[in-house]
């Protein structure tokens, strides 16, 4: 075999052959100036011959020369060329202080982050993902708008029957491809099944007052601080439809919603019991006291057991804290009256849902005594 074809060192240098016009062999790895490359790929600006870098040069150039008072008012529609960091299609921030009728016409909004409504706030439409979760929604008669079925999925006894649950209770019915699925679903696991909720119409907190003066019964309205599980929602609707409470009151914020889980812990109850939504739950409860309302806090450390609570015989906001924290700091001191559910063992704890219960039968066993106001 020839030197050229062995040597790695003689030959024309940064050829990939020989003379002969074999492969020229490599060095194992061993070389350090073979691996060495050209390195990172410069970003475009800085790329000789690029639009970019074109782009770059000029805004260079421009913002040397001497600017007119005419610069600071471009023509409609005219982009500026000498802003590299402006992306194709958006327009600088000046255009709209030039050109005050776009926003007085009412122009869409940015799609930035800070244009997006915030998760959970109940106004963007819930989607149900999975052949049993659908199943499950539709049996709890959770109000629907449409319900998609995958095109190119197997059919199961679970597919007929939300069809059919669906069809009965005048959703429409839709179908839908594997990719138009994923983007409803955000990717979940959707298994060729979708349901999309309606977003849930929330009350006014004063409508829970006018819904008892107009069935002429004493106020009972429950509301809860820092519960976030809308499961756990769904389970104080159910006990609020079963002992009379005229609504349930939940924060804006940090706080549960009324989604397709709380509707279905509800068990329809919410279709019979009012969610208001409280911007600011303290200033809310303040309301409540202006109005004569009495407000009673659930608390562990409360010195008055709930069954002896006096307050039950008056209009009453029944506050149910979280499992672990309890109340805030804030709605604590906005109560009238701490109280309690006694417990037999130190070391336990009851849930949300299952306090709320508790408290709401005591307090609806109170006002049926014959000594009680009607």
């Amino acid at each position: 075999m020839g030197a050229e074809a062995v040597s790695t060192g003689s030959g024309r240098s940064g050829s990939g052959k020989t003379k002969k016009g074999k492969p020229r062999p490599g060095t194992g790895g061993y070389g350090r100036r073979a691996l060495e490359g050209k390195g990172p790929t410069p970003p475009a600006a800085m790329r000789p011959g690029h639009p970019a870098q074109r782009r770059a040069a000029a805004a260079a150039a421009g913002s040397r020369r001497p600017r007119r008072a005419d610069d600071t008012a471009p023509s409609r529609g005219q982009r500026r060329a000498d802003d590299p960091a402006a992306s194709r299609g958006q327009r600088r921030a000046d255009d709209t202080a030039a050109y005050p009728s776009r926003s007085a016409r009412g122009s869409t909004p940015p799609s930035g982050s800070s244009a997006r409504a915030p998760r959970g706030s109940g106004d963007a439409p819930e989607f149900v993902a999975g052949r049993n979760p659908v199943v499950e929604s539709l049996r709890a008669a959770v109000p629907a708008a449409a319900l998609y079925v995958g095109t190119r999925v197997q059919h199961d006894e679970r597919i007929s029957e939300a069809i059919k649950l669906a069809a009965d209770r005048g959703v429409a019915v839709l179908e839908a491809g594997p990719a138009e699925l994923d983007r409803l679903t955000g990717g979940a696991l959707h298994q060729g099944l979708a349901l999309r909720v309606r977003p849930y119409d929330y009350a006014h907190p004063d409508d829970l007052l006018a819904r008892a003066a107009d069935a002429g019964q004493l106020p009972l309205i429950v509301a809860l601080d820092g519960i976030t599980d809308p499961r756990n929602l769904g389970a104080v609707a159910r006990s609020a439809g079963a002992f009379g409470a005229h609504g349930v009151v939940v924060p804006s914020r940090r706080g549960a919603g009324v989604t397709a889980g709380a509707w279905k812990a509800s068990a329809g109850a919410l279709a019979r019991v009012p969610v208001a939504r409280a911007a600011n739950l303290a200033r809310t409860l303040a309301s409540y006291q202006d109005a004569g309302v009495f407000v009673a806090g659930l608390d562990a450390s409360g010195e008055t057991p709930v069954r002896d609570l006096e307050l039950a015989t008056a209009p009453l906001v029944l506050v149910i804290g979280s499992e672990g924290r309890g109340l805030s700091r804030i709605v604590a001191r906005s109560c009238d009256v701490l109280v309690r559910i006694p417990i037999a063992g130190r070391t336990e704890s009851l849930n949300a849902g299952v306090a709320a219960g508790i408290a709401l039968y005591e307090v609806a066993a109170i006002r049926s005594r014959p000594e009680a106001p009607a």
